[in-house]
C-alpha cells in the first residue's frame, strides 16, 4: 500500500506528524507492505538561506500575529512534541530556504534512504539547530546517513531534482493542499494535519480494506488560524 506524505523541513508539526504516523504504522498489521514516500512542500519558497532574530519574532512577522501569540504557539508545540518523543529547541533553530533539502530528499528516495534522511533533517533543524538552508550543512547531514558525497555535491551544485520538487508542489496544488503534513493513503484517503495516532491507524486500516479504486480525497482543510498552530503549518496569506 502506497502512502505519500507532503511536508516541509521548516514545519514543526510535520515532525510531530512523522512520529504519530510511525506509531500508527507500528500498530498496523500490514506495515511491511506499506511504501512511504515523502513529498516536497515549501511553506515559504521565497525564504532566504538563513534567518536572523528570535524564532517567535520571525513566526509573528511571517503569520501576522503578536509575538505573545507566536510564543504561545511555540510553547504548545514544545509540549506536544515532548508527548510524542520530539525535542524542540526553538531557541537554537536556524531556519532557512528548504528547496535544496527537498532536492536531496529526492536523491535519497532514489537511493533507498529517504526516510532516514528526512528524520536526520528534522532532528538537525529542530533539535540541534543546524542551518538547514546551508549547502555545507545539508551535505554533511546527507553523507552522515550514507549518501555519497560526490552525488550530494552534484545535486547541490546543479539543478538536479528541481523538477521533481516542483512536480510534488504542483500535485499538492491540484489536491488542494495548503497546510502540512498531509497524508494521501492508497490514493484513496486524504488526511490533513498531525492527526492523532489512532486516527491515522484507522485510515490505514480502512484503506487496506478498500478494494474498489476511488479517487484520492483531500479531506477538509483545517480551519485554524494561519501559521504553525493546532496540528499543521499553513502557507501565510
Amino acid at each position: 500500500m502506497h502512502v505519500e506524505i507532503w511536508s516541509d523541513i521548516a514545519c514543526p508539526w510535520c515532525y510531530i506528524g512523522k512520529r504519530r504516523f510511525e506509531a500508527a504504522l507500528a500498530g498496523f498489521e500490514h506495515r511491511e507492505q506499506v511504501e512511504v514516500v515523502w513529498r516536497s512542500f515549501e511553506l515559504d519558497p521565497s525564504a532566504p538561506r538563513s534567518h536572523s532574530g528570535a524564532y517567535a519574532e520571525r513566526l509573528a512577522a511571517k503569520y501576522r500575529m503578536r509575538v505573545v501569540e507566536a510564543q504561545a504557539n511555540i510553547d504548545h508545540m514544545v509540549e506536544v512534541g515532548a508527548e510524542n518523543g520530539v525535542v524542540f529547541n526553538f531557541h537554537v533553530a536556524q531556519p532557512g530556504n528548504t528547496f535544496d533539502a527537498h532536492r536531496l530528499l529526492h536523491l535519497a528516495l532514489d537511493r533507498g534512504k529517504q526516510d532516514v534522511l528526512k528524520e536526520r533533517f528534522l532532528a538537525a533543524a529542530f533539535t540541534e539547530g543546524a542551518p538547514i538552508g546551508d549547502a555545507d550543512a545539508l551535505a554533511a547531514l546527507a553523507t552522515e546517513v550514507g549518501l555519497p558525497l560526490d552525488d550530494v555535491r552534484a545535486v547541490l551544485d546543479g539543478d538536479t531534482y528541481a523538477a521533481d520538487v516542483r512536480a510534488d508542489e504542483q500535485r499538492a496544488t491540484m489536491l488542494g493542499i495548503s497546510a502540512v503534513p498531509f497524508f494521501v493513503v492508497a490514493e484513496r484517503y486524504g488526511l490533513a494535519g498531525a492527526q492523532p495516532t489512532e486516527l491515522i491507524l484507522q485510515v490505514l486500516e480502512d484503506a487496506w480494506a478498500e478494494t474498489a479504486p476511488v479517487p484520492a480525497s483531500t479531506g477538509a482543510q483545517p480551519e485554524a488560524a494561519p501559521g504553525c498552530a493546532d496540528d499543521s503549518c499553513a502557507i501565510p496569506n
